[in-house]
């Protein structure tokens, strides 16, 4: 039996040390070897509580205040309290993204790898990888359902409803 590829949706952000470095056409380009389709894209500021609802499995660790901090962009001042997220799809989207991004840890990545070629572990400990993707479907579902509404991605990655919204309040463009 041939071993077929599944399409998959990945969810992949570039953290702030990724937008201090100016890293960000470096590692667009990087992914552009993967071969696959961006299909939502934003610049965003993460939040305590998206942090904490992202990094649920390190809310109760010691160092979630640092990583927060780093994740965030505060350790990076005002200019850098950002990130830049993505959605991409195509046949085997997570282990594609995932070879290219490298090891989770940078000093374990191989170096002509994202995290091996631009990550570090800093002074305090916390591992600065310029990257983060998803590392399974269910990962990616949840993530991607985290980090963007259903009408910020091109096309309908997962089921939705219709939902009267009556009476919220938003901000709209003058």
């Amino acid at each position: 039996m041939e071993n077929q590829q599944k399409h998959q949706y990945t969810l992949i952000i570039l953290k702030p040390d990724a937008l201090v470095k100016s890293l960000t056409g470096n590692i667009i380009t990087r992914l552009s070897e993967a071969r696959l389709r961006i299909t939502a894209a934003r610049v965003t500021r993460v939040s305590k509580e998206l942090a904490e609802k992202h990094y649920a499995h390190l809310i109760d660790k010691p160092f979630f205040s640092d990583l927060y901090d780093y994740f965030s962009g505060k350790v990076y001042g005002g200019e850098y309290e950002r990130v830049l997220a993505f959605v991409y799809e195509g046949e085997d989207a997570i282990n594609r993204v995932r070879k290219i991004a490298g090891q989770t840890n940078p000093n374990d990545a191989d170096p002509i790898s994202i995290r091996g070629a631009y990550g570090r572990i800093n002074k305090k400990g916390i591992m600065e990888n310029v990257i983060h993707c998803s590392d399974s479907e269910e990962s990616a579902e949840k993530e991607i359902k985290l980090w963007f509404a259903p009408d910020d991605i091109i096309e309908e990655v997962y089921p939705t409803v219709i939902k009267d919204m009556s009476g919220v309040q938003a901000r709209v463009w003058a």
